[in-house]
This record gives structure tokens, sequence and C-alpha cells, in this order.
């Protein structure tokens, strides 16, 4: 059984809080542009075009995305540009001001991560012959692929504060010390093993649809 039916949140629901999580974003925005916050705008443009990817893949590839998997993809990122901006107007944001607010954010993001490799990796499993993934070992590669994404991310946000603390800029992604990058990494590897343990009841859908769309490609 999958979570939403735990909860006995509707299909109409879900898409309703969606859409209400990409108003909140576009009006998050348009406040970055009016106090010309670059790290704000930068931040929920980014969100708001990952909000974009489920209406893409259902109209250019015929993937239709369940109504919880967009809106976990939502949420990933609404609550990531709500922490960048937190309260209106304040001096700090709810990252800095708010404990916790990071690691939430990097484990559902990570989670979002491991989802796009499960996926991708096994509708190649079920679409070739070719290619064998024994059930043990996807466990491995999704925690192995998060975290190789975050050490990835962290060296971004590294070379971002460099860059902007070397030009005299505001920095987009901030980094705050080394505990900060180890928790992020712990956090990363949390929502790497909520996929690898219920990818198959949330993704099945999803890996049909890409399968489906190999075939089709490859025919």
């Amino acid at each position: 059984m999958r979570i939403r039916d735990y909860l006995g949140i509707s299909d109409r629901r879900q898409r309703q809080a969606s859409r209400a999580m990409t108003l909140s974003m576009v009006a998050i925005f348009v406040i970055g542009v009016w106090t010309g916050n670059t790290g704000i705008i930068v931040n929920t443009a980014l969100g708001l075009a990952v909000t974009q990817i489920p209406p893409l893949l259902e109209r250019d590839y015929g993937i239709a995305l369940d109504p919880a998997l967009t809106l976990w993809i939502t949420s990933a990122v609404f609550l990531h540009a709500v922490g960048v901006i937190g309260i209106p107007w304040s001096p700090t944001n709810f990252y800095a001001s708010v404990p916790g607010w990071d690691h939430v954010t990097h484990a559902l993001s990570s989670s979002l991560v491991a989802a796009v490799g499960y996926t991708t990796v096994r509708a190649l499993d079920r679409h070739t012959e070719e290619i064998y993934l024994p059930p043990r070992f996807m466990f491995v590669f999704i925690l192995l692929f998060v975290l190789a994404f975050g050490v990835l991310w962290e060296v971004i946000e590294f070379t971002i504060g460099l860059a902007a603390e070397s030009t005299g800029n505001s920095a987009v992604l901030t980094q705050y010390g080394l505990r900060d990058t180890m928790l992020d990494l712990v956090f990363d590897t949390v929502g790497a093993v909520v996929v690898a343990i219920w990818g198959t009841a949330h993704l099945t859908d999803v890996v049909g649809h890409v399968e489906g769309w190999l075939g089709q490609r490859t025919s």
C-alpha cells in the first residue's frame, strides 16, 4: 500500500497542493525581483523550471506522472525556495534560522535524484536482456549514485562560495562549514535509502512508461 493510501489524500487534493506551491514560488520569485535578491531569483527560477518537468514529460514523451510524484517533486523545490527567502525582508532566511530545514530539503532533493537514477536504470534493466541488475545491487547503486551527486553538489556550493567571496558578491548557494557538509551527505543518504526501500511501490508505473518509451525509440 502506498503512503497516500494511508493518509487518504485524493489525487485532486494532491494536484491542488502542487498548484498552490507553484503559485507561491511565483510570488517568491516576484519578491526576489522586487528586492533585487539574486539568490532568491536564481533558486526560485530553477525550482519553477523543475515543476515544469512533469507536464513536459507528459506532453512530449507520453510519460504521465502520478499526482503523488508530482507533489513530491514540487514539495522538494518549494521547501528549498521558501528556505532561501524565509520571512520576507527578514535579515535571515529559514536555512540560517530554522534548525533542520537544510537537512529536510537535502533528504527530499536526494530522494528525487535517487528516484531518477532508479527509474532510469530499472527501465533499462527491463528493456534489454543485455543488462541485468540484481535487486541487492540496485540498492547499492542508488546509494552510490546519490552520494556521488551529493558530493558533486557540495563541490559546486563550495566553488560558488569562493567565486562570490573573491568578487565581493553574495553567494547564490551557501555552505555553513564542514559539519554542515557532512550532515548534508548524511541526509542525502537518508533520502537514497527511502527510495531504495520503497521505490518499487511508488515508481513502478513511471518505470513502465519509460520502458515503453524506450521500446518505441528502438523499434
